[in-house]
């Protein structure tokens, strides 16, 4: 018994039409990666953020919470005798994502202009 098998090649070929309706449907966003020590701080800057981008008219995404940053230090307190003896100290990050979906200038401009608290760490990307 004599099986044929067809060579199916790897290459996929796709037109033009499906290629440019991928390329419409992509949508740019901009991430904006806010971190501070003090939560208060932080959730007051993000407050502040969207009701910027609410009022130019722009949609969002967010604002997530990402997991809090802890460094824990451990040190002696005394110089030299007790060994035994130690204090520990710890530092939280907290951090917040927020997306803003087909940002227009005047979504950019108002946050170029938007006055935060010191303290406040903010990423801007473009994806």
């Amino acid at each position: 018994m004599v099986i044929k098998t067809k060579k199916i090649s790897a290459k996929s070929v796709k037109p033009k039409a499906v290629k440019e309706k991928k390329a419409a449907e992509e949508v740019q966003k901009l991430r904006i990666r806010v971190r501070a020590y003090d939560h208060k701080v932080l959730d007051n800057s993000i407050k502040q953020i969207v009701e910027t981008v609410q009022r130019e008219g722009a949609d969002f995404i967010g604002p997530i919470p990402l997991p809090t940053e802890i460094k824990k230090y451990t040190v002696n307190r005394s110089s030299f005798v007790d060994k035994d003896s130690r204090e520990q100290f710890e530092m939280r990050l907290h951090k917040r994502v927020l997306d803003i979906l087909n940002p227009n200038p005047r979504v950019i401009d108002s946050l170029t202009n938007l006055n935060l608290p010191a303290g406040v760490d903010i990423e801007v990307k473009v994806i």
